[in-house]
């Protein structure tokens, strides 16, 4: 079928990452990404970087906000029927700029930047929830085919979490987080990186503060969750992680898949490995967020 690279990168202000994001895009040459945390104004994103992204052979489809969330879809590979949000999703209290989907290479591909939660038991946690449904139901629709990409703010298991003992008490880790992303997963979804690295330590998310992506003290909550026809067809899935590095990043790293061919090689699970990674500690660290 011919090599497909589908990415999804918070990038945390598309407008501050662009000395990052413009060069990452020749290097890493994805056909799709998925973008999440630009926080500009549709307006804003266009002419900031339509330019750019149309030398690049992208086409875009954005949603954003003036100064939070938003999320962009950018395809080399078709970019049809486009939708905006998530039919029924809740607002907080009005709809939020945190879904875009499309059709690209015959995938229904979605952009995702899933309510954070803030505390369990929060008003935001309960929307968070409720988003979590509206999106299953939309996905419900034609799972087969889907693509689910983004900042999920959900770490599947302990196993996507540097310390649980550090997480209790914290949202991203509790039971009905996980349910609804494993709802999610019930439709026929693969989470394609960790069916490719079952038991590997894999993150693509480190807090700025505290030193902890030198120490590789992170969460995997950036996922791409593919139907099964679509999982079939990966040939690689790993977390970008030279991204992280340098002047100016992201908290985030990219999230890389493959299907039908890998460019680079069956690579990861993290591309390169981490620089400093320390063993777990004895006894809970202290989230610098707590």
């Amino acid at each position: 079928m011919g090599r497909v690279r589908i990415a999804t990168w918070n990038v945390n202000s598309v407008k501050q990452r662009l000395p990052r994001l413009l060069p990452w895009l020749d290097e890493r040459q994805p056909d799709v990404v998925c973008l999440q945390e630009t926080k500009l104004a549709d307006d804003a994103f266009h002419a900031l970087l339509d330019d750019e992204l149309a030398q690049r052979g992208y086409a875009v489809a954005v949603y954003g906000e003036p100064r939070w969330n938003g999320v962009a879809l950018l395809s080399k590979v078709g970019l049809d029927e486009v939708r905006i949000g998530i039919p029924d999703a809740p607002g907080f209290p009005d709809p939020e700029a945190r879904a875009v989907s499309a059709t690209c290479a015959g995938l229904r591909i979605h952009s995702l930047y899933v309510p954070n939660g803030r505390e369990p038991d929060s008003d935001h946690y309960h929307y968070k929830l409720a988003w979590l449904a509206a999106l299953r139901a939309q996905v419900a629709e034609a799972p087969t085919t889907t693509v689910l990409c983004g900042d999920m703010n959900i770490a599947p298991t302990d196993a996507d979490v540097f310390d649980p003992a550090s997480y209790v008490g914290q949202t991203h880790v509790t039971p009905p987080e996980r349910a609804a992303l494993a709802a999610l997963q019930d439709l026929g979804l693969h989470d394609v990186v960790r069916d490719r690295w079952p038991t590997e330590r894999v993150f693509s998310y480190w807090d700025y503060r505290a030193g902890m992506f030198h120490q590789d003290l992170g969460m995997r909550i950036d996922l791409v969750l593919a139907g099964a026809p679509v999982a079939e067809r990966v040939t690689a899935a790993w977390i970008d992680r030279q991204a992280r590095k340098g002047t100016g990043p992201s908290d985030h790293a990219p999230v890389n898949v493959d299907l039908d061919t890998a460019p680079d090689g069956d690579i990861g699970p993290v591309v390169p490995p981490p620089s400093n990674a320390r063993p777990r500690r004895r006894g809970p660290v202290k989230l610098p967020q707590s």
